[in-house]
């Protein structure tokens, strides 16, 4: 009898490291090179615990935008933008700022793409103001460039919120200096780490 419970006690230890093995497979996958790869379930952990942030010195989150880059002061002038705690693995960083508040009477999808920056060094901390980096994409007005805040007045709401969209990517984007924001969002898909966003409001004076 001591026997059958010893062997049935083997049994169940060996049911367990089975299980453990199982579950830990279903996280890690082995290339070609017999290496383990990071899967989709370790990357959608590592976007639940990064603490990828983007911030301005020149407003708050949910503050107002400096009208000094706007179209009430030099819309080619970007703010200045601070990145930090990018997480480990990162090859590329992107960021794109757009508008969700255009009235539907001028643009049908209520969203203006002010700027678009891809393949920016995983290493950046910081973009200074009016300057760039990385490869700068296609924004809604057809340029290359950073084009500011400028709501009409005469709809509503006539307060805009402008996104800034951080994203931390796990390679670099195979994309020409035309990309438009829906390519980086297709050339994206699979490869997001991290993303964070911050905030501006803009008003016309």
């Amino acid at each position: 009898m001591r026997n059958a419970y010893a062997l049935l006690g083997l049994a169940w230890l060996i049911i367990i490291v089975a299980g453990a093995y199982a579950f830990n497979r279903n996280f890690t996958r082995t290339d070609n090179t017999g290496r383990e790869e990071v899967t989709r379930s370790q990357t959608l952990a590592s976007m639940a615990t990064s603490t990828l942030t983007l911030t301005s010195p020149a407003f708050a989150h949910n503050g107002s935008i400096p009208s000094r880059f706007t179209c009430d002061g030099d819309r080619t002038i970007s703010p200045e933008l601070s990145l930090s705690s990018v997480p480990e693995g990162t090859k590329s960083l992107a960021l794109i700022m757009d508008d969700p508040d255009v009235p539907k009477a001028l643009k049908p999808d209520g969203v203006f793409d002010h700027w678009i920056l891809f393949n920016v060094p995983a290493d950046t901390k910081s973009i200074q103001e009016g300057a760039s980096a990385g490869t700068v994409g296609t924004n809604g007005a057809g340029k290359n460039a950073y084009t500011g805040p400028c709501p009409p007045p005469q709809y509503e709401p006539s307060e805009h919120r402008y996104v800034f969209k951080l994203y931390a990517l796990d390679s670099e984007l195979a994309l020409q200096a035309d990309a438009t924001k829906a390519d980086v969002e297709r050339a994206m898909e699979g490869h997001i780490i991290a993303q964070t966003e911050l905030v501006g409001r803009y008003k016309r004076k």
